[in-house]
C-alpha cells in the first residue's frame, strides 16, 4: 500500500530510525492537520490500539492519555467540567452522543510513539460517530528544548490530527499536586481558551 500521502502514520521511516535530514519547523509554523478520519489508512496491530471504555457522564472535553503519566488527571484538574479517559477512549453509552476527545501525551519518543497510534487509530475511522478529536496536547516530558530528532517526529505526527497544543514542562507539579489558583504558563492558558474551557481556579460571576 502507497503511504507516501499520509507519512505521519508510519513514523518518519519504516525502519523508525529518525530522519534528521529535512530542516525542523520552527515555533511560529501552524499545528494544524488532519480534521476527520481518511479512506485507506491501516488499523493499527491491536497491541498498538487503545482500550475502549463506556461512558454515559457529560464533559465538555475528555482528556485521552494515551500512557501512563501523560497528564490526562493534571488537564482534567486545570479545567472545569472536563474529564479524565483513564487511558481508553471514552465511547458513548447513548446513542446519537458523540464525545469530543484531546489526545494527551509526554513528548518523549515512547510518548510520541503511542500518541501517533491513537491518532492513527481514530483517523481509520475505527471509532466512528463516537468520537470527535479535537486535537493533540503535549506535555514537556522535560524542561529545556527538545532535541532535534523528537521534533521532527512531533512534526509527522502534526499532520495527522487537527490540532497540536505543546506545553511547557512545570517543576512544581513534579513536586506535587497542580495549583489550581495559581497562575498558569500561557501555553495552557492558549489551550484552555482554544477549547473554549474554565481554567478551575478562575473566578466566576453572578
Amino acid at each position: 500500500m502507497n503511504t507516501s500521502a499520509n507519512r505521519w502514520l508510519i513514523g518518519p521511516n519504516p525502519s523508525n530510525e529518525l530522519d534528521t535530514s529535512a530542516p525542523v519547523p520552527t515555533r511560529r509554523d501552524e499545528r494544524h492537520g488532519a480534521t476527520a478520519p481518511q479512506l485507506g489508512i491501516p488499523v493499527p496491530n491491536a497491541i498498538d490500539r487503545l482500550p475502549r471504555r463506556g461512558a454515559a457522564w457529560p464533559a465538555t472535553i475528555w482528556w485521552l492519555g494515551v500512557h501512563g503519566g501523560a497528564g490526562e488527571s493534571t488537564l482534567a484538574a486545570l479545567t472545569a467540567g472536563t474529564r479524565p479517559c483513564e487511558h481508553a477512549w471514552p465511547i458513548p453509552t447513548t446513542a446519537g452522543t458523540t464525545h469530543r476527545v484531546v489526545l494527551v501525551a509526554r513528548t518523549n519518543y515512547a510518548g510520541l510513539l503511542t500518541a501517533q497510534h491513537a491518532a492513527t487509530e481514530w483517523a481509520a475511522n475505527t471509532l466512528g460517530d463516537a468520537i470527535q478529536l479535537a486535537g493533540l496536547a503535549l506535555i514537556a516530558d522535560a524542561p529545556g528544548r527538545r532535541p532535534k530528532q523528537l521534533r521532527h517526529l512531533e512534526h509527522i505526527i502534526a499532520g495527522g490530527v487537527p490540532r497540536v497544543w505543546n506545553l511547557p514542562w512545570v517543576n512544581a507539579w513534579r513536586l506535587g499536586p497542580p495549583d489550581t489558583i495559581a497562575s498558569l504558563p500561557k501555553e495552557f492558558r492558549e489551550l484552555f481558551t482554544d477549547l473554549a474551557l474554565t481554567p478551575t481556579g478562575a473566578p466566576t460571576h453572578n
